[in-house]
């Protein structure tokens, strides 16, 4: 087992990974942004080290100050938490080269699955279905001919991308041009590189994703899945575990084909293989090899702490489960709570005056904020998630409403009004949304 983490991260997730090491007796390094000196992963850590002012890219970006951390404290691994450098494969060849484990996939893995055309490709020789596209990287002179051949509306994105920056749609041959010119622009200014690529634009998916681990010896199982399909612009707003759109026979054969499909790889650690799902059919759109926000949905039905799992793997324990001893138990849905206007979405930060956060059975509530705590005005807006479990999905539902009643922070704005509204539609009680939902219901176009 690894002698010493220091958490690559902040907020919530920082948080999470520091009490899964303290379950497991593992001393614990947190680095922290002059803004965050107050946050509670600092000040619940065994050491901490302030690696840079607030901008990311002079802190939590900052790969050269996080190893020195390493070094000063000792620290052997590093766990990357999501987003920042979770998915950076120099990153994890300079800790490597540095004798410190990185708690997550290989450098080559995360290169493969980084790049949407090579993880797309990869994914067609393991087996995993595809949404049908482009071969490779579209360039202004093709992108027609390419368009003609998948059949409009079609679907370019960079293929660097994330979030939806980089990605527009192309409704007939005469939104092409500007189509492919708009999404190359978009992607070299947010991933300083243009490429894009382009797939078939599908009406009414949903978003499911497939949770995997692997030991990196060729073993490898998968957690089941999580409807990820309420979001806002390509942001997910709410998750929940099992998707109300698949059988427990979907659900198992598109889980056993990602986890063959990861044991081929010899795929190490966490991740996550997302699709789009229509009419049957499941569509692969990418990898993340990383933590997802939502896992603790997961967590919850399977009883199983991902993160442990994933410092179990890093030091080369294997897999604490077979695939026969996992075994999926109830419903559980995520609410990310944002800092935001739950109107207009504009970022809220500020000084929290009250922060009282819902109990009970079934009720988790993922926070590094607290009463008095400043939200500091750099970072991503969410301040917490709020996780609920229940018996089967009506049960969870009753319970996530009662905990949202009971959930109150003062000082600022959140979207906690907005899962409020939610979770009063038909649509939504029912199970009967889209991607594109959330979108409409905004707009005043959904029920």
């Amino acid at each position: 087992m690894v002698s010493k983490i220091l958490i690559a991260n902040r907020g919530e997730i920082a948080l999470r990974v520091l009490r899964a090491a303290k379950e497991l007796g593992i001393p614990t390094v947190a680095v922290h942004s002059t803004a965050d000196a107050d946050a509670m992963h600092v000040r619940l850590a065994d050491e901490s080290v302030c690696i840079g002012p607030p901008p990311s890219r002079d802190s939590y970006l900052n790969i050269h100050q996080i190893v020195a951390a390493c070094e000063i404290t000792g620290a052997d691994a590093v766990h990357p938490g999501y987003g920042f450098l979770s998915e950076n494969a120099k990153f994890a060849d300079i800790l490597d080269a540095h004798g410190i484990t990185f708690i997550g996939p290989t450098a080559d893995h995360i290169r493969i699955m980084g790049d949407k055309i090579t993880a797309k490709q990869t994914a067609l020789e393991l087996g995993i279905p595809v949404v049908p596209g482009s071969d490779g990287e579209v360039k202004p002179e093709n992108a027609l001919e390419i368009a003609r051949k998948i059949g409009f509306p079609v679907l370019i994105k960079a293929t660097a991308g994330g979030g939806g920056r980089g990605m527009k749609v192309a409704k007939d041959e005469s939104e092409v041009e500007e189509a492919v010119s708009t999404a190359r622009s978009e992607a070299l200014a947010a991933f300083g590189n243009d490429a894009v690529y382009m797939e078939k634009y599908l009406g009414k998916p949903r978003h499911i994703e497939v949770q995997v681990f692997g030991d990196g010896e060729g073993n490898a199982i998968h957690l089941g899945e999580r409807d990820c399909s309420l979001q806002r612009r390509h942001q997910k707003v709410l998750e929940e575990a099992n998707s109300p759109a698949l059988t427990v026979e979907q659900r198992m054969k598109i889980g056993e084909i990602c986890a063959d499909a990861m044991r081929k790889l010899k795929y190490r650690g966490a991740g996550t293989i997302e699709f789009l799902y229509e009419n049957g059919e499941f569509y692969f759109i990418e990898m993340n090899t990383r933590l997802q926000v939502e896992h603790p949905v997961t967590e919850a039905i399977t009883g199983m702490d991902l993160v442990q799992e994933q410092i179990r793997v890093a030091s080369g324990q294997g897999l604490s489960v077979t695939q026969d001893e996992v075994k999926f138990n109830g419903h559980a849905i995520e609410c990310r709570i944002n800092a935001e206007d739950p109107r207009t979405f504009v970022p809220s930060p500020g000084t929290l005056t009250y922060f009282h956060t819902p109990g009970g059975l079934g009720v988790r509530v993922d926070s590094g904020a607290y009463q008095g705590y400043k939200i500091p005005p750099y970072y991503d807006s969410m301040i917490g998630k709020l996780i609920v479990h229940g018996r089967n999905r009506d049960e969870c539902i009753r319970r996530l409403r009662r905990a949202l009643d009971e959930f109150v922070v003062d000082g600022i704005k959140t979207t906690l009004p907005l899962f409020q509204d939610l979770l009063q539609n038909e649509d939504i009680l029912k199970g009967d949304y889209d991607i594109h939902w959330l979108e409409k219901y905004l707009a005043g176009d959904a029920k």
